[in-house]
């Protein structure tokens, strides 16, 4: 939404320095949904004015909301953290690869959220209850947590899937989607840091990271892009696939450069944008099986 916001309000640009209408000033609004690339939160703040604007961070399966920043925050705490825990619910980082055990403050693990709040289970899905729920170990034989849930297995805590980190302050950073980290020959690349970097370079509008199939290295860096229309010109792609890789090599690893390289709208086999959830996540499994289908006809670079 806060995108087509700000294209609309670039698109009107010319008019508004003709008729010399104040700009536009958007003063507050809740930004949440997915982790939303610093630079366009930036954008937000520069170009709409929205100086109270707060970061939030929530999902279904808890009804939503669990964290949200306070206007009175820093600005780049606001940009950074999706703030601290909210009075109705509770929050823990865990080893997921031992559930049972928390990470120490500043370690990154896997988000779990506890409270009234949080769900039942998945209907008619008991298998994916059993993953999602995690129970604490009852501390009395009176522990009654949540409306009677779970008797006798303690405490509930909903796995939310998602890798975070927090800091001495209480206030949470959202580092990914364990599902979506790409591993490359060992290493972990996360996502957002590339979508972030590639977003910066002035003809990039949106990007989408996934990690794809590679015999060597288990999986490498593809990255779908949007590229801004106004930078397009008639002769072809405004855009090289090596100035893409140079941009990203500048700040990151050359291990986090992009392989695959796709602009959307520039072939038939691609959408037109990068596609999304009705609630605005990017369907990152969906690329995932394009960027497959794309590369077994022998595509490395799609740029128009």
């Amino acid at each position: 939404m806060f995108e087509a916001i700000l294209s609309e309000s670039n698109s009107k640009s010319d008019s508004l320095v003709v008729s010399k209408t104040p700009p536009p000033c958007l003063r507050t609004g809740i930004i949440a949904g997915a982790p939303v690339p610093r630079p366009l939160m930036r954008r937000l703040l520069n170009e709409l004015n929205m100086t109270e604007f707060t970061s939030s961070y929530g999902l279904t399966e808890a009804s939503p909301t669990c964290f949200n920043a306070l206007t009175t925050d820093t600005i780049d705490c606001r940009l950074t953290t999706v703030g601290r825990i909210m009075p109705h619910a509770s929050a823990k980082i865990i080893d997921p690869r031992s559930p049972h055990r928390i990470v120490p403050v500043g370690e990154k693990g896997e988000l779990c959220i506890s409270g009234y709040q949080v769900h039942r289970g998945y209907w008619e899905n008991p298998q994916k209850t059993e993953e999602a729920l995690l129970y604490d170990p009852p501390e009395s034989e009176h522990e009654d947590p949540y409306d009677g849930r779970g008797r006798g297995k303690g405490r509930i805590w909903l796995r939310t899937g998602d890798e975070a980190v927090f800091d001495t302050h209480g206030y949470c950073y959202i580092t990914g989607r364990y599902k979506d980290i790409i591993i490359r020959g060992g290493e972990n690349i996360y996502p957002l840091e590339v979508e972030e970097r590639l977003v910066l370079h002035p003809k990039i509008t949106k990007a989408a990271v996934v990690g794809l199939p590679d015999e060597r290295y288990g999986e490498v860096v593809a990255a779908f892009i949007e590229i801004d229309a106004a930078s397009k010109g008639d002769g072809g792609p405004s855009l090289s696939a090596e100035e893409i890789r140079n941009w990203t090599r500048e700040t990151l690893g050359r291990h986090k450069t992009p392989v695959y390289i796709f602009a959307c709208g520039s072939h038939p086999m691609l959408p037109v944008v990068i596609p999304q959830t009705g609630s605005g996540k990017i369907q990152k499994q969906k690329l995932r099986e394009l960027g497959k289908s794309v590369v077994e006809k022998g595509h490395t670079v799609l740029l128009g």
